[in-house]
């Protein structure tokens, strides 16, 4: 099993500025690559190979691209290949066409040769940057061997992520009783066994963060108007720092919120359930519902299921996934009788049976019992 590690750079202001170089350089590269598949597929030609591309790159750094030189040539290699495999995936009408990454836009990114990657406990070795401090210590193990190396930034600081082989984790106790997990707004999860996780954006340390955001946010419109309006011009330090501070609690927003779904689903894989089932849920179709969408993208529903999902294979969990339409909220429990006219506001389902229950539980014990019903 191939486990990604992703850990935070430490580089000092000139290694800083090499990086973001060094995404440049991928990003022209990328560039030039769409600039030739278009030009070619106008002439009425085959598409190019990233291996004839490569080749007619190597050879325009000799005549007029001479100072690809200064950076390592894996960069530019690598990302013709990128753009090369995303038209692959637009003609497997798997992706969209590819489109020019722009320098305000786009995420710096660019790729390290794996070979040439030397970790240590503390730092890393890093082609024609030099050796660069490593945010977490002996996160990366040293003297493995390492998969497609990838270094990013985010707005705020470089991370470098890599692919490790890794043997499956596994716990040495007995499979305990299957669980089934109602995902929702009100509250993140509601397991059958009666916990629930609450929803962390309810906390009053997401809630002040939101409310500086707001702050932040109106100020910085004010700067846009007067630039629009052409009372300043362009931007100035005040407004370059509010940009960084709006970064800066959207990250830690965003931490939070991360760092609550996986301590929920650890703790649930852990217990090393039998099976554990969860909703198929149509997460961009209800993005759609603009009374719901916000909601929908703060719970942050579709990381919480990715996240379950490798942990499970992890743990060798078996992770079952509902039918979409599946009426986990309308059957009873007790004597199987589906209530059609249950309505989104009803929170308390009563069954004529005399069976008074949470609508959000029962929906996690109808989906703890679906592999039977299915």
């Amino acid at each position: 099993m191939i486990k990604s590690i992703k850990v935070q750079l430490k580089p000092n202001k000139k290694q800083n500025s090499l990086l973001f170089q060094c995404a440049g350089t991928a990003r022209f590269a990328y560039n030039w690559t769409l600039d030739q598949q278009q030009k070619n597929f106008e002439a009425g030609n085959k598409f190019l190979s990233d291996n004839d591309l490569r080749k007619q790159l190597t050879q325009l750094k000799k005549i007029e691209l001479s100072w690809l030189y200064q950076y390592s040539n894996n960069i530019t290699k690598q990302a013709v290949k990128d753009a090369c495999e995303a038209y692959k995936k637009h003609f497997k009408k798997l992706a969209g066409k590819p489109r020019f990454k722009s320098r305000k836009r786009s995420r710096p990114a660019f790729y390290h040769d794996n070979i040439k990657l030397k970790v240590t406990e503390r730092h890393i070795q890093l082609e024609k940057i030099g050796k660069v401090k490593l945010a977490e210590f002996g996160r990366i193990p040293p003297n493995s061997k390492y998969s497609n190396p990838r270094i990013t930034h985010d707005g705020l600081n470089w991370y470098i992520s890599v692919g490790i082989e890794m043997p499956d984790m596994t716990i040495n106790k007995p499979a305990s009783e299957p669980i089934g997990i109602d995902l929702g707004i009100k509250d993140l999860a509601i397991v059958s066994s009666g916990k629930k996780y609450k929803n962390i954006n309810k906390a009053k340390e997401v809630q002040k963060a939101n409310k500086r955001l707001k702050r932040l946010q109106r100020k910085a419109s004010r700067q846009y108007d007067k630039i629009k309006n052409k009372q300043i011009k362009g931007k100035g330090k005040n407004l370059l720092k509010l940009e960084h501070q709006i970064n800066k609690t959207y990250k830690r927003l965003t931490n939070i919120r991360t760092n609550h779904i996986h301590q929920a689903t650890m703790e649930l894989v852990k217990t090393k359930p039998a099976y554990i089932v969860v909703e198929d849920l149509n997460i961009s179709g209800i993005m759609k519902n603009r009374h719901l969408s916000m909601a929908i993208a703060e719970q942050k529903l579709y990381e919480f299921v990715r996240q379950l999902a490798y942990k499970c294979l992890w743990y060798g969990v078996e992770l079952i996934k509902a039918d979409r339409f599946y009426p986990s909220s309308k059957f009873c429990s007790c004597c199987g009788k589906i209530k059609k006219d249950l309505k989104l506001s009803d929170r308390i389902y009563k069954c004529e049976c005399g069976n008074v229950i949470d609508r959000d539980l029962q929906a996690a014990i109808n989906l703890k019992n679906y592999p039977q019903s299915a």
